[in-house]
């Protein structure tokens, strides 16, 4: 039987309907599996993920199809970002077998778990050179029953190298230094696509944490190559089509160089991640193009997230589907709801203003996309007054009649470590553009993940409906909550914020630290379920690599914290650092996230505490500190003593007054905003 229907991953549940008997990834179906003699059939995906939905489609709802992985297999379905150490774990094993991964993953294992055959999608008949899935279950079926050893010695050798691929960064003998990131930076900015922005080829993917990184790297060295890298990437997606030109908010990547035609699918991790680069680059910018562009790109992308990835509970969803059911039992078709013609415009909003909407569009008779329609894209500005008007009437016109088409699907689960990042970028964007409301977003983020996803003590990785699933937290997890409490601790002043992010960080320390390798990181704890390999990664991806992440909670934590507590933790970070610089010297575009907190430990960081009547007083010292302050600095006002920042830290002459420290060396206080900006620049 079937046993998804009560599972807290709607990926899941999108399978519960399924006459395959799926069951969730646990020690029963290894046993199962043993007692049956039978093979794991491990099928792993995510909600949103368009080629899943093909497969099932094709051979999941298929009976005959279904028949046949039942009477063979002991058939498993995993969440991928339920449950990432699963997904990386076989995931090397299927790079290492195929020399490419992706989702769907399909993936045959022993009773021990060991894998000994993967791959990707299968189609439901041949082609192109690959087998049917029919075909490949009867193949491994055969080897199964006929060839034994064989398979028992490949799934031996496949879980040895995995054991091998997680053994950790090499001891390089490096240190972070100005030039070994000089060195990064130069490797990176040889890779830009001038002609397009961003880095590589197609398909083309946002590079969201090397954004941070680089903005970081040229507020440190004023080189200006650096910031024409960022402001030119920046523009170019935020015109594109992986840029939601109506509603806000970037999809997944772009299928070709140009950021013009999106993979639809819209993750929080990538909107979160950009959130934070785009306020930043706005604190950096001014009214002329392209500055003003990351201004109302941040703010489209705050109502993205409040409005179509906020859930009751005050969490943020993952994400929204690549597909469109536009009918009952069909399969979904890709992009349904965002592609126009210029007809279609012309339906919404008579000849006149739907020909001037596809003109600035760039909705054409050719398309840009499948079937003569048209992803919008959006490469000018409004020339007038009157213009930008009548932009803002047809976009309101145009939302409401998106809206009225069948709408994507939208993954609920919320998972711990994006809405750190979510919680994060909230509160720096509310700094950056002074808009108190998304801090109050972001706390009731918090505050919910705080209340339901820390159980007896310890956190778990995901809830559905404000119900937490069983899966324990990863280090990504503990990492961006950690990073997401200290945003707010510098946000409002409030300790309490900074004593949630302790604990946590402590529980990190305790279970996820290597203890053969100073510095090192396992990404799952020392009393979560063991795998075939214990994983690993620390390399910055889609989502910054465990270990990365974690780094930047600890520097942010040894600036935030009392002296005891610094110096434990900027130990830690230091050796960190030191173990990724490795990555930085050997795979700077895969190293976004390590950049980002190299560059914010060579300053020390910056830390500006701003003593005042109290943290609910703002004064123009704090106004001045979060516009200028460079990215990575700990910014903090409250009354002296109100928490360690501001300890020994009066007031001066009974008025207000910033102390800016580079470290552990700190300047004289100073009392208005101009020697404010002035001791900024000195650092």
């Amino acid at each position: 039987m079937n046993r998804l229907g009560e599972a807290t991953s709607p990926y899941l549940r999108q399978h519960a309907d399924n006459p395959v008997h799926w069951r969730e990834w646990d020690a029963e179906a290894l046993a199962e599996a043993r007692e049956r003699d039978v093979p794991v059939l491990l099928s792993v995906g995510y909600a949103s993920c368009h080629w899943c939905h093909v497969m099932a489609h094709e051979s999941f709802e298929d009976q005959a199809t279904a028949d046949q992985m039942n009477e063979n297999f002991v058939c498993v379905k995993v969440d991928r970002e339920e449950r990432p150490d699963l997904d990386a774990v076989y995931m090397n094993a299927t790079v290492a077998m195929t020399g490419q991964g992706g989702w769907p993953m399909t993936c045959f294992l022993t009773p021990d778990g060991e894998p000994f055959y993967c791959g990707t999608y299968y189609p439901k008949l041949p082609r192109g050179g690959m087998p049917s899935f029919t075909q490949l279950l009867t193949a491994v079926t055969e080897t199964w029953r006929t060839r034994r050893d064989e398979v028992n010695q490949a799934s031996a050798q496949v879980a040895a190298a995995l054991r091998d691929q997680a053994a950790g960064l090499p001891d390089a003998d490096l240190t972070i230094t100005p030039e070994l990131l000089a060195h990064a930076v130069a490797a990176v900015l040889r890779d830009e696509d001038a002609e397009h922005g961003g880095f590589g080829g197609a398909p083309k993917f946002p590079p969201s944490a090397l954004l941070e990184g680089l903005l970081r790297h040229w507020e440190r060295t004023g080189d200006p190559a650096v910031f024409q890298v960022v402001a030119r990437t920046a523009e170019a997606m935020a015109r594109g089509g992986i840029y939601d030109q109506l509603r806000g908010g970037f999809a997944r990547y772009s299928v070709d160089a140009a950021w013009v035609v999106p993979h639809f699918e819209k993750m929080l991790y990538d909107n979160a991640q950009l959130l934070r680069a785009y306020a930043h680059l706005a604190r950096r910018s001014g009214s002329e193009l392209p500055e003003s562009l990351s201004h109302r790109v941040t703010r489209e992308i705050v109502r993205f997230l409040l409005d179509d990835l906020g859930t009751p509970q005050g969490g943020f969803a993952s994400a929204l589907d690549a597909d469109t059911h536009l009918e009952p039992g069909k399969p979904g078709v890709e992009g349904a709801t965002y592609v126009w013609t210029p007809a279609e415009l012309a339906g919404v909003l008579g000849p006149i203003d739907g020909a001037w909407a596809a003109e600035f569009f760039g909705v054409t008779t050719a398309g840009n996309f499948e079937q003569c329609t048209s992803v919008p894209t959006r490469y000018a500005e409004p020339a007038t007054a009157e213009d930008h008007a009548r932009l803002e009437h047809v976009r309101a016109a145009l939302i409401a009649a998106r809206d009225r088409r069948p709408q994507p699907e939208r993954d609920d689960k919320v998972v711990t470590a994006w809405n750190g990042m979510a919680i994060t970028a909230l509160a720096e964007a509310a700094g950056a553009l002074d808009e108190p409301e998304w801090t109050a977003a972001a706390v009731r983020c918090a505050r919910f993940l705080l209340a339901e996803h820390v159980v007896d003590g310890r956190l778990r990785r995901a809830s559905l409906g404000g119900v937490v699933g069983a899966a324990p937290a990863i280090l990504e997890d503990h990492a961006w909550l950690v990073t997401g409490l200290l945003a707010l601790h510098q946000a409002t002043g409030d300790l309490g914020w900074l004593d949630d992010a302790q604990r946590l960080l402590d529980t990190a320390i305790e279970h996820f630290a290597d203890p053969d390798q100073p510095g090192g990181w396992f990404d799952t704890a020392d009393d979560a379920e063991t795998l075939v390999a214990r994983p690993r990664d620390p390399i910055d991806g889609a989502t910054p690599a465990g270990a990365s992440a974690l780094a930047e909670a600890l520097l942010t934590a040894a600036a935030a914290s009392d002296p005891e507590g610094a110096a434990r933790y900027r130990e830690l970070a230091d050796r960190t650092l030191e173990r990724g610089a490795i990555v930085l010297a050997r795979a700077p575009r895969s190293a976004g996230q390590w950049l980002t907190v190299a560059e914010a430990a060579l300053r020390g960081p910056l830390q500006v505490a701003i003593a005042a009547e109290s943290a609910a007083q703002p004064t123009e010292l704090l106004a001045a500190a979060r516009a200028a302050a460079p990215g990575g600095s700990v910014v903090l006002a409250g009354a002296p003593n109100a928490v360690p920042l501001l300890a020994d830290r009066p007031l001066v002459r009974n008025a207000a007054a910033a102390y800016v420290c580079r470290g552990s060396v700190c300047d004289l206080p100073v009392s208005t905003p101009d020697e404010l900006l002035m001791a900024l620049r000195r650092n």
